[in-house]
């Protein structure tokens, strides 16, 4: 039986057959519980304001609004703010990614993930945290690169940032985890999720995917390279490759 401490999940989905096969899924779990499937993105709106998820799974494309708008006026609306979105997406559409999270997603998966992987996913997001599956990570990169406004040419959207935390933000833009942050810099757990936290609130991001965007945007990490690889801005400290792991 479903307790009242459940995960609320609205499911988007257009195709029938999938909507039916992620509710099964969900309800299959004693913490997750579906709310609705909305099968437009209109509808999936019109049911965030309704039934006010902890989460949305959200395809991209569906009729009379694709998933991107619908992310972006869910995200958008006072009413809905705090409501999540998941997006699952193809390779083919990956070029989706850099707007999906501009507009507020906190996630991508491929449609291919395994089933555990996607109640692990839905959990991570739910809990507030943020994730993107490695192929994706790698293709959102590219996506910038081709992209004509590119980065800023110096760092920038950066006023009250301290140096500590342009430290973080460029490996949380590096991938890492709150506790590989905490190893790289010798710094404690508690001050790692400090510096995030400040971080959150300075830049107006929702989740760490926000923050990855605004590292990219402010020109304080620069992708360079058809691999879609990154590196720092030249003032800043050394910084690993993207790894394109989620975080933890």
């Amino acid at each position: 039986m479903t307790t009242s401490a459940a995960t609320r999940i609205l499911i988007a989905e257009d195709q029938a057959l999938l909507s039916g096969s992620f509710r099964i899924l969900v309800d299959s779990e004693p913490d997750l519980t579906t709310v609705g499937e909305a099968s437009t993105g209109a509808q999936a709106v019109v049911m965030a304001r309704s039934e006010r998820p902890d989460l949305v799974l959200m395809d991209i494309r569906m009729p009379e609004l694709d998933g991107i708008e619908a992310t972006r006026r869910i995200c958008g609306s006072p009413v809905t703010a705090d409501v999540r979105v998941l997006i699952l997406t193809m390779f083919d559409i990956d070029e989706y990614v850099f707007d999906g999270l501009r507009a507020g997603a906190s996630g991508f998966l491929l449609k291919d993930t395994p089933p555990a992987d996607l109640l692990t996913a839905i959990r991570v997001i739910a809990g507030g945290d943020a994730l993107l599956a490695p192929a994706v990570t790698r293709r959102l990169i590219a996506e910038f690169c081709r992209r004509p406004e590119g980065p800023a040419s110096t760092p920038s959207g950066l006023d009250g940032v301290t140096d500590r935390e342009r430290e973080v933000l460029l490996l949380i833009a590096g991938g890492l985890s709150n506790t590989e942050i905490s190893d790289r810099l010798h710094l404690s757990h508690g001050t790692v999720k400090t510096h995030v936290g400040r971080l959150l609130a300075k830049l107006e991001a929702r989740d760490r995917a926000q923050l990855v965007i605004a590292a990219y945007e402010s020109g304080l990490v620069r992708p360079s390279g058809r691999d879609g690889k990154a590196h720092q801005d030249v003032t800043s400290r050394a910084l690993p490759p993207w790894r394109g792991a989620p975080p933890r």
